[in-house]
Formats: C-alpha cells, sequence, structure tokens
C-alpha cells in the first residue's frame, strides 16, 4: 500500500472528511472546508510527503525528528511535513493526523461544530444585541422636545 492510499484510508475514517486535490499535486483533507493534512500526489516535485497541523509543543518535538521539517508556508501556525513515512511509527502518525482533525475541528465556529455533531446550536449571543427602548414616558419626551425649540422672539 503507498503512502497515499494509507493516508487517505486514516483521514477518511475520520467523520465530515473531504478530499480534494488543490495546487496541482496535493491531496487535501479537510473538515468544513479546513485543511487537516496534505498529501504530497508528486513526490519528486516536492521532498514532503505528507503535512498536518500540531500543538505548538507537538511542533517543538517533531522538527527534532529526521525527515521531519517545519512545513513551507504553514510552519508559523505548526505544521510539520514528514520527507520520509518511516520517520515515525504508522501508529504514531496515524495519532498525530487524528489530533491534526481534532485541533482543526475545535477551532470552527461553535455553529459549524454543532451541525456537525449533529446537535441543535445555540442561540446566538451577539455582543451588539440591540439595547432596549428608553423607559422614558411621554410626558418626558414632549418636555425635552420643547427645550430644543427655539424661543419666540417678542418685539
Amino acid at each position: 500500500m503507498s503512502h497515499i492510499d494509507w493516508v487517505r484510508k486514516v483521514c477518511l475514517a475520520l467523520p465530515h472528511t473531504t478530499e480534494d486535490v488543490q495546487w496541482e499535486h496535493n491531496l487535501l483533507f479537510r473538515i468544513a472546508g479546513k485543511i487537516y493534512c496534505i498529501a504530497n500526489l508528486e513526490p519528486g516535485l516536492s521532498p514532503s510527503k505528507i503535512a498536518f497541523k500540531c500543538t505548538p509543543e507537538k511542533f517543538a518535538e517533531l522538527v527534532e525528528v529526521e525527515n521531519i521539517i517545519p512545513a513551507p508556508y504553514m510552519a508559523r501556525n505548526f505544521w510539520v511535513s514528514m520527507t520520509e513515512m518511516d520517520a515515525l511509527r504508522p501508529p504514531e502518525i496515524q495519532e498525530l493526523i487524528r489530533r491534526s482533525y481534532q485541533l482543526v475541528l475545535e477551532r470552527l465556529p461553535k455553529r459549524t461544530q454543532a451541525e456537525l455533531s449533529g446537535a441543535a446550536p445555540a442561540p446566538s449571543r451577539r455582543k451588539n444585541a440591540r439595547k432596549p427602548k428608553s423607559n422614558r414616558t411621554s410626558e418626558a419626551k414632549t418636555k425635552t422636545k420643547e427645550k430644543r425649540k427655539p424661543a419666540k422672539k417678542t418685539s
């Protein structure tokens, strides 16, 4: 089984995963449109075999491992790239891909998370919700309007 077939099997087993090809030779695995794993379909075009997101702590640990590098263009977001699939054992890679999926899922809007889980979305609490109208009486409003009227000139 090629590394592509293996990664597809791992990723497509995760709920709500979609896959598509982008940037000519990258197979992207997404949840709700957000990428959590990339597999390189053309190994000759890039040294990377697969790339995935991890925590800052795990990122620091993994880039110390031979054949794992900061992912080009994505390292600032704590993505690593494996240049060889034997850099880690398959169960470790599988767990890292699952964790990447989880990290991306957790960053989705709460409403999207609720939709994916099948739960009813919680009512939104808008920060700029309308404030209730003033409780001033109409008499007080009339007095305010009268104060604003310019005084009549008497000659």
